[in-house]
């Protein structure tokens, strides 16, 4: 069955069944209509995506790109990105289209990919603002990107408030009674995510008169559950009397548990601890996780909704979008204020 085939059976021209599948009722009559997609409803007929996207030079394809990642890493690797793909997904499916990941070392190889399957739209995410502005140069579909920070106002560019985060974070474990507070991260001399989440964290020692001690900034190669584990044996090797840890990543927060625990520190008794992402594993360790909330799903909803304005209205909106961020309080902080 193709289209000729539907055509031939209704009487019609090929141009008129294509009219009626791409729902432009208002080139043929009322009983047309109904003749042909009568015919399509009996016969079952399916058109080709492929040869629909070709005639209207759409493929209803939107990529989402995650960069940064080896060759032996696979994106699930971060329970982040996992959840950012699920919200996007949704979104994405919610407005008639399909998603394609697409997951990267360095972010341009997704531009012979692009071409080649004829995408409509992109999401990338956390690639830098000098590669974001170089491949907002260089792709001819509208794009988001997600956790990039610039001010260069020609990028569509998505993040939270990451430096409030890293406020909120310091100002409850200072709240607490907490004095000396481990900042664990990924580089910070680098803008960014990192960067903005750190100087919250100073502004919060500032504000209670303490000044950021350049030793308490515990930096690892990434975010992940195994550089967490070595910073908690590193805090508790310390000698610092650290009694308060912040960490950038929910994941990382995780690691920290158990490399305190391994070098027999209890958390929240001997090391309080707040993560960042509020991902929903926060509920399920021990003890749960108090964690700084990027509402993701709002964040995604954000980035869609960019998106899709640019997709349907043909125009481009510009510039940064900020999501708010809230603390999620929990069980692994120890009050340590005076009663």
């Amino acid at each position: 069955m193709n289209l000729k085939t539907i055509a031939k059976m209704a009487g019609v021209s090929t141009v008129t069944v294509s009219n009626v599948l791409n729902g432009k009722y208002n080139k043929a009559s009322k009983e047309t209509i109904e003749r042909v997609q009568k015919i399509i409803a009996e016969t079952n007929y399916r058109p080709s995506a492929t040869a629909r996207s070709l005639i209207m030079k759409q493929s209803r394809i939107i990529g989402v790109v995650i960069p940064n990642l080896h060759p032996y890493e696979s994106f699930y690797i971060s329970p982040y990105n996992a959840q950012m793909l699920g919200y996007l997904d949704r979104y994405i499916r919610s407005q008639g289209y399909y998603m394609m990941l697409r997951c990267v070392v360095q972010s341009f190889e997704v531009l012979s990919d692009f071409a080649t399957w004829n995408i409509d739209g992109a999401f990338l995410l956390g690639v830098v603002a000098e590669d974001a502005l170089r491949l907002q140069k260089e792709l001819d579909i509208p794009a988001v990107f997600i956790d990039t920070y610039t001010e260069d106002t020609s990028l569509t560019a998505i993040h939270v408030e990451d430096r409030k985060g890293g406020y909120l974070a310091a100002k409850h474990l200072l709240d607490k009674g907490h004095r000396r507070i481990a900042f664990v991260s990924t580089p910070t001399e680098y803008p960014g995510v990192m960067q903005e989440r750190y100087r919250g964290y100073c502004d919060a020692l500032r504000e209670h008169g303490i000044p950021p001690d350049s030793s308490q900034l515990i930096v690892t190669e990434n975010v992940f559950y195994e550089q967490g584990v070595e910073a908690g044996k590193r805090i508790a090797a310390s000698g610092q009397g650290i009694t308060g840890v912040i960490a950038v990543a929910d994941v990382l927060a995780f690691g920290l548990m158990e490399g305190l625990r391994a070098s027999g520190l209890r958390v929240p008794e001997d090391v309080s601890i707040i993560g960042f992402d509020n991902l929903p594993e926060c509920r399920y360790s021990y003890p749960k996780l108090t964690s700084i909330s990027q509402h993701l799903e709002e964040k995604a909803e954000c980035a869609g909704e960019c998106l899709f304005a640019m997709l349907h209205d043909k125009t481009i909106t510009t510039g940064n979008r900020t999501v708010n961020v809230g603390l999620v309080e929990r069980q692994s902080v120890m009050d340590l204020s005076p009663d």
